[in-house]
């Protein structure tokens, strides 16, 4: 690849990867909000044993192997393993509220995609059960994005989110935030390599307090945050 193709790709992972990409991300605490509202977590150290702890069990283990056969179907436009691939991810969101934030920033990628005339977008713009990693597969395809480096951006684009809703809901300083990042980022590439040679029969996470927190949240007397 020559200097201007790879300088191209890197562009287009920060593009997929940015906080300014309007799929509503910044709207979503996955449970945290109801977490630190029970006092689960109240300081920096709480706030990275709980992200580290779904980048580990469920992120890892669900999101990125799930991800990377999207990546694989979405390339030999292989329509029965992209739906196959997609119900099985929806399924293992075991609360209202995670299906509902998987599926509309789903949409909204979609929507973005089909306006920016991305082939094959806006038929995942029209259904209401598009997870965001089936979308996610689809861009990454398009611009030309490598599967490793799709993986590591979908898991660094979830861990910013969350380091972004801790702060707001701890609350923390900046400079934690930016610390929590420095400390959790590490684990990334191994855990995308670990996914990458994962076996179908491995997919799954099982994080009952996740669960927990975002059942409960469905019911939180005051909310910021929509999950």
């Amino acid at each position: 690849m020559s200097m201007a193709g790879a300088d191209l790709t890197l562009l287009r992972v920060l593009q997929l990867a940015s906080p300014s990409l309007p799929v509503g991300a910044y709207a979503y605490s996955q449970g945290l909000e109801w977490a630190v509202g029970a006092g689960w977590v109240g300081d920096e150290a709480a706030l990275e044993a709980w992200l580290a702890e779904q980048l580990e069990y469920t992120v890892a283990t669900v999101d990125l192997p799930l991800l990377a056969r999207l990546c694989a179907a979405t390339a030999t436009r292989d329509e029965p393993a992209i739906e196959r691939w997609s119900s099985q991810l929806l399924a293992c969101r075991e609360t209202r509220e995670l299906r509902a934030d998987d599926c509309d920033r789903g949409r909204a990628l979609a929507r973005l995609l089909r306006d920016l005339g991305i082939d094959g977008a806006a038929d995942w713009a029209a259904r209401t059960d598009v997870p965001l990693a089936t979308v996610w597969a689809l861009a990454a395809q398009a611009w030309g994005v490598d599967r490793p480096n799709t993986l590591i951006t979908y898991a660094w684009g979830w861990l910013e989110n969350q380091v972004l809703a801790g702060v707001k809901l701890v609350p923390l300083g900046q400079v934690a935030g930016q610390r929590l990042l420095l400390t959790l980022t590490p684990r990334i590439p191994d855990l995308c390599s670990a996914a990458l040679a994962c076996d179908d029969d491995d997919i799954g996470g099982m994080l009952p307090v996740l669960a927990i927190a975002s059942a409960l949240h469905e019911t939180q007397y005051t909310r910021l945050f929509r999950s």
